[in-house]
């Protein structure tokens, strides 16, 4: 097992006692933005984790699980399809259909939905993760902490790069951009950039003897700057991407870290995601303070199909289906039941087999305003207000595999096969209707917000942040009255639901430098995130605690005190973190198969504690180190009750979705060659401890240990060749185990194996 204990202990001796040899350089200073000022990281009284320019691109960082790999307290769960990604802060996590557990921002442009994270990164300038609640300013799902990702802006000359890589899937990609001033003043500037990739995917189906998992992401963005004027500014940003992949390629019937069963669905399934983003920004310079008024519109659509329980083809002998009694007795609970399957052209008397489809679609418009006040020194404050309209259609339903295929539903549903009252009617359709849930949401949010910071003296600043969120929604159900089913019979077609959820986000922070080189800080925060809309009637279908069709609100209430401080001159850079949250109203994740429906329920109250621990320094002329480690113990402390009383058994374990342990190494050189040629190579090594995945503790992922490699050789502004390695080890484990009452509906999804390739860059 990891040595926990002894991660960060190694990478402080291996630091210090290596600046005897140390060069004469320094670490990078980084510059932050984490409380919407420029400020440097060690300023900067948050747990922030910083990823430059230069560390993106020396470790390969192409997508946001990239950058969580590296940063301790941080996971990513991925699962069913690319719009599925759950992100987990300090324990604080989100989950299936439902808002992100932070605030995520791309040149301070909020996201407006969880949809959008797992996309491609390319031509980034900085990423920020902050740790704790960040609500006071950044928002309602700022509850576990913000992600702030800036793209390179438009420079003053002309510049490009463009680079072509090659992996072994096999597969192919290429990006690049170019940029620089559209005219002669150079007060008009744009960027372009754009990634294509395409690889046919790792992970084997041995039913079709096919890959379950091929890739094709097509995105580019285009950026204009214009200096207006001496004092205002506008940036105009818009962004596109189209993937193509597949979906719900899962293993069912095993345990979280059962690596053995291989995928084996019958339909290969089907995931394809398309947004368009766009925003313009001014900043205008009033002398006293800044204005700044962010426009942002957002539309995205995902449509997944492909293979249901048990995910296994029909002719196999574990599948349940490949029988005729799920027909016995559909109508109304009595004995009536079709006689066989012959309706079903092609799959004859025995056979029978599910799949299943998922249509989301998510259009926003939002729009900021806030006044930052120009002095560094003195009464230092920010004021501002936001508001966001969004409107969401998400439907999901099963279908019966007639051997013909999966087919994609949005909002034209496919014929039913129980018609006329569920009779044995003949449905000729290839692939008929079985169930659906559709419901569309209306809603608006809007906050206003505040911070102010005052120098008590020289060495001790104190910041107030506060916001006011309120969100209305309402659910709309649109399952037509038709599509209804005895175990769905609640369902009722045009059914209005609507909620308003609000909170006061506070957030009071003490900073104090007893010299140059070190900084420790104490702060109490809030943070909330909206309720929501389970499928109608599940409350009373759903026999499982906590699952309502309504769930509410999330309040984190956390303490933290932490520490940042310069050793040897600069050449060391040390930070650590602890702190305490009490989260009323967890998350966890619930798939009913009697429904068919995937459910968000409520823990009443969850406590967690922990810590984070980082070192950055330089070893020698030639190496740097990164390190760190995070700790993190949840305690469910309060339960929903039932009659059963299940509940009560969840009193005292660990929250779903929570790893202890995070821990991260990355150990680069970087040497001349001769001339303006570098040599350089990285090693990041991740490790995640043990992962609980439902609230009864049932099971848990065993620790998984993973090491990634970069080498290569650069001709400083000219050309490079980097040679690349992901899993290195080759470890085999599953990023998700979803876990369900009855202990056979279990579902794993597989984390890729090895994989490898080279990039070869020319900047002109």
């Amino acid at each position: 097992m990891f040595p926990k204990r002894n991660l960060l202990s190694l990478a402080v001796l291996s630091a210090l006692c290596a600046t005897d040899t140390m060069a004469q350089a320094v670490l990078e200073e980084v510059v932050v933005t984490a409380r919407k000022r420029a400020e440097t990281l060690a300023e900067s009284p948050i747990s922030v984790r910083a990823f430059t320019e230069g560390e993106i691109r020396a470790s390969g960082i192409q997508t946001p699980q990239d950058f969580v790999d590296l940063t301790p307290n941080v996971t990513l769960v991925q699962t069913q399809s690319t719009g599925n990604s759950f992100l987990n802060i300090r324990g604080i996590s989100s989950a299936r259909n439902s808002e992100l557990a932070a605030a995520i921002l791309i040149d301070g442009v909020l996201m407006s939905n969880a949809t959008q994270l797992n996309q491609q990164l390319f031509d980034i300038q900085q990423i920020e993760v902050l740790r704790g609640p960040q609500g006071a300013l950044y928002g309602r799902n700022a509850i576990g902490g913000a992600i702030t990702i800036t793209t390179k802006a438009p420079g003053d000359e002309h510049e490009g790069e463009i680079r072509v890589g090659a992996e072994s899937a096999p597969g192919y990609s290429v990006k690049g951009y170019v940029g620089g001033p559209l005219n002669e003043s150079g007060t008009v500037k744009y960027r372009l950039a754009g990634s294509i990739i395409d690889h046919d995917g790792y992970l084997e189906n041995t039913y079709l003897n096919e890959n379950a998992d091929p890739y094709k992401d097509t995105s580019f963005r285009a950026r204009i700057n214009w200096d207006v004027s001496e004092t205002l500014t506008t940036d105009f940003r818009v962004s596109y991407s189209k993937l193509d992949t597949q979906a719900f390629y899962f293993v069912l019937d095993a345990d979280a870290d059962d690596t053995d069963k291989p995928i084996q669905v019958n339909n290969p399934g089907n995931n394809e995601r398309e947004f368009v983003s766009a925003s313009f920004k001014f900043d205008y310079d009033m002398g006293f303070a800044t204005l700044t008024g962010i426009t942002a519109y957002d539309d995205v659509s995902e449509i997944s199909s492909g293979d249901n329980v048990f995910f296994l083809p029909p002719d196999d002998p574990q599948n349940f289906w490949n029988f005729d009694p799920f027909f016995v007795c559909l109508r109304d609970g009595t004995s009536a039941c079709f006689p066989d399957l012959e309706f079903f052209p092609g799959t004859g008397d025995q056979y029978i087999d599910l799949g299943q489809n998922q249509y989301l679609e998510i259009e926003s418009l939002s729009q900021e305003i806030r006044l930052t006040s120009n002095n560094v020194d003195g009464l230092r404050w920010i004021v501002g207000a936001y508001a966001i309209q969004t409107d969401r259609y998400i439907s999901t339903g099963g279908q019966i595999d007639r051997g013909l295929g999966i087919f994609d539903v949005e909002r034209d549903f496919r014929p039913q096969i129980f018609t006329d009252g569920f009779s044995d009617g003949v449905v000729n359709d290839p692939a008929p209707q079985l169930g659906v849930l559709a419901d569309g949401q209306d809603n608006f949010a809007w906050a206003v917000f505040g911070q102010v910071s005052a120098d008590l003296s020289d060495a001790v600043e104190m910041n107030f942040s506060l916001r006011y969120d309120e969100d209305e929604r309402e659910n709309t159900t649109l399952t037509p009255a038709e599509y209804n089913v005895p175990f769905n019979a609640a369902v009722i077609f045009g059914e209005t639901r609507k909620e308003t959820w609000d909170a006061l986000q506070p957030k009071l922070t003490v900073r104090w430098r007893p010299n140059d080189d070190w900084m420790l800080y104490a702060d109490a925060s809030r943070g909330f995130r909206s309720g929501g809309f389970n499928q109608s009637g599940v409350g009373t279908a759903v026999p499982y605690p906590g699952i309502q069709d309504i769930y509410d609100e999330q309040i984190a209430d956390t303490f933290e005190v932490g520490a940042k401080g310069d050793l040897n001159d600069g050449k060391v850079r040390l930070s650590a973190a602890l702190y305490h949250t009490t989260l009323d109203g967890a998350y966890f994740f619930y798939y009913d198969a009697g429904t068919n429906t995937q459910n968000l329920g409520s823990l009443t109250e969850v406590e967690y504690q922990g810590a984070e621990f980082e070192v950055s320094a330089l070893l020698g002329d030639y190496f740097t180190l990164n390190a760190g480690i995070g700790f993190t113990d949840s305690k469910i402390t309060d339960v929903p009750r039932d009659e059963s009383g299940l509940s009560e058994a969840w009193l005292g374990n660990q929250a779903p979705l929570v790893s202890e342990v995070t821990a991260n190494i990355g150990l680069q050189f970087r040497a001349p060659m001769g001339g303006n040629r570098e040599i350089f190579a990285r090693a990041d090594y991740q490790h995640l401890g043990e992962t609980w995945w439902e609230p009864d503790n049932y099971s848990s992922r065993s620790p998984v240990n993973l090491l990634d490699l970069r080498a290569g050789i650069e001709d400083v502004d000219n050309w490079g060749v980097t040679l690349w390695v992901r899993n290195a080890t080759d470890e085999e484990w599953n990023t998700e185990f979803s876990p369900n009452a009855n202990r056979s509906l279990n579902f794993l999804w597989r984390a890729q194996p090895v994989r490898y390739g080279i990039e070869l860059t020319k900047w002109f």
